[in-house]
């Protein structure tokens, strides 16, 4: 074992959460832009990790910052580092009966 305390640099990359699944655990989906190889058109495309949560701070739709570390679980190869911004908070859920009031619908006359 060396004296030395240097670690590796490890991966660092900041995404979105789409899903918590339980204790300690979320998904976090790293979108990213590359061209086609014959078109060249931009297509956008997405990652999607496990992530481990130590304190369960992060919410559905926060934007944070995630680095690679051991293996945590079966999935678990990443960790939350830090949130950089909250999700804006969500007022009532929209039932089916405020949308059926607010869609027009056709009557007889």
């Amino acid at each position: 074992m060396s004296t030395s305390s240097n670690r590796n640099k490890r991966k660092d990359l900041i995404g979105n959460v789409t899903s918590r699944m339980g204790d300690k655990s979320v998904k976090v989906t790293i979108p990213y832009k590359t061209p086609h190889p014959l078109y060249h058109k931009v297509i956008n495309r997405k990652t999607v990790v496990h992530v481990h949560d130590e304190n369960n701070e992060a919410k559905v739709g926060d934007k944070v910052e995630i680095m690679e570390c051991r293996p945590l679980s079966r999935l678990k190869r990443w960790r939350i580092v830090r949130v950089i911004q909250h999700a804006a908070i969500v007022g009532e859920a929209i039932t089916e009966n405020d949308v059926a009031e607010a869609v027009p619908t056709k009557t007889k006359a």
